[in-house]
């Protein structure tokens, strides 16, 4: 872990590290060690590695003034750098596994499983709170949104001060935020941007929503403007039986009916495999852009 208690007040560092997890990596870090004592925050990004809009907000967020900081900030905006480096949508390149479903991870596993185990036990752990920034991946159209877990109070807080106006309830067991609501630390997920875009309004959005979190836990002085929210207690995925083309009928940010045909699967010779059917009542979340699609990929994801 980094030794934060000896770093000088007001100053920003900034390096790699080099955890061991059988395998070389170098993940950048930065360090805003507020004039005044508070808490600890840990804002992570990169952890799916073509997630760009999300990326370049935790980078931005390392452009603060710590000198009008009361606590610490530490950012970690690429965790999985052979993902980023390769441009790997969902899985990192060296045991492709997605390290959001493998949190808490293990001590000894494989490297994703101990790269996650590293950030828990190392970072989100011996935080006052967690903020993972993500977005739509390289095929994925998003309409932005929060995830936290469900029926933990100060990471249902946390979520609403980051916002955006859609906050999906999870009783996730293998997410990031799972690991700090497990420790009872304020932690959430926060989506935006996609298709490997990192539009300014986006990267804006995700910025301007961790500056909100640390006025929120009194890092930063001000008031917060409020922002209206929605609560959704389901998010709902629909998964491809099969390869082949994918043609949506319905895309990021559409309203969806139960039973509504929102897209459907053909072979490579064009013949009709799959109905995608929404099993509920609700918004888009995402939906996958490419026309290239593999058994078990996620076509699109409903919240209500």
């Amino acid at each position: 872990m980094l030794d934060l208690e000896n770093l000088a007040a007001g100053t920003l560092s900034k390096g790699y590290l080099s955890p061991k997890l059988g395998y070389p990596v170098k993940i950048p870090y930065f360090i805003l060690k507020g004039a005044k004592p508070g808490p600890t925050v840990l804002v992570t990004a990169g952890v799916h590695g073509a997630e760009y809009a999300s990326i370049d907000a935790a980078y931005r967020v390392t452009k603060l003034d710590p000198k009008t900081l009361s606590g610490t900030v530490v950012i970690l905006p690429i965790i999985s750098t052979p993902a980023f480096t390769s441009r790997s949508i969902y899985i990192n390149p060296i045991d492709y596994k997605n390290l959001n479903r493998l949190f808490p991870g293990m001590a000894e596993g494989t490297f994703g499983e101990k790269l996650v185990y590293w950030l828990t036990e190392e970072f989100i752990c011996k935080a006052d709170a967690y903020i993972d920034l993500h977005g739509g991946d390289m095929i994925e159209a998003l309409t932005p949104f929060t995830i936290y877990q469900a029926g933990h109070t100060s990471s249902h807080e946390l979520a609403k001060a980051f916002g955006i106006e859609l906050l999906v309830a999870s009783d996730s067991e293998i997410m990031s935020f799972t690991a700090g609501a497990r420790q009872d630390i304020p932690s959430i997920l926060a989506e935006a941007s996609g298709q490997g875009l990192w539009l300014e309004a986006e990267v804006e959005r995700l910025r301007l929503g961790v500056e909100r979190c640390l006025i929120h836990l009194g890092l930063l002085e001000g008031e917060l403007e409020p922002k209206p929210h929605k609560d959704l207690s389901e998010f709902a995925w629909l998964r491809s039986e099969h390869e082949g083309l994918w043609y949506p009928y319905a895309v990021a940010g559409d309203r969806v009916k139960k039973n509504q045909v929102v897209g459907e699967v053909k072979s490579l010779l064009g013949e009709p495999l799959q109905q995608a059917i929404s099993s509920i009542d609700g918004i888009v979340l995402f939906s996958v852009s490419s026309l290239a699609i593999n058994a078990d990929d996620p076509l699109l994801g409903i919240g209500a």
